[in-house]
């Protein structure tokens, strides 16, 4: 196995579903521009009620992708600064 380093990143879905499609939201939005996402660990779930009925599902999310250092936004600035 190729040693690796892995960020984690805290994210929130919401959904008038279930915390299962909070979570999925949340998971595939990130996808769009997170790369190698590898686990996402429910942290917290709550909901919000009104007038005595559920009106939305919220999961707060812990979710890890892997590091690549030529992505970071750092080492953009010092490239875009060389040319």
């Amino acid at each position: 196995m190729v040693d690796s380093v892995y960020r984690v990143t805290e994210l929130i879905g919401t959904s008038s579903q279930s915390w299962e499609a909070a979570a999925r939201t949340a998971v595939e939005t990130a996808a769009k521009t997170l790369r190698d996402l590898r686990v996402a660990e429910v942290v917290e779930q709550d909901l919000t009620i009104e007038n005595g009925k559920v009106t939305s599902y919220r999961v707060k999310l812990n979710v890890s992708f892997k590091y690549l250092p030529e992505a970071s936004p750092t080492r953009k600035r010092a490239a875009a600064r060389k040319r």
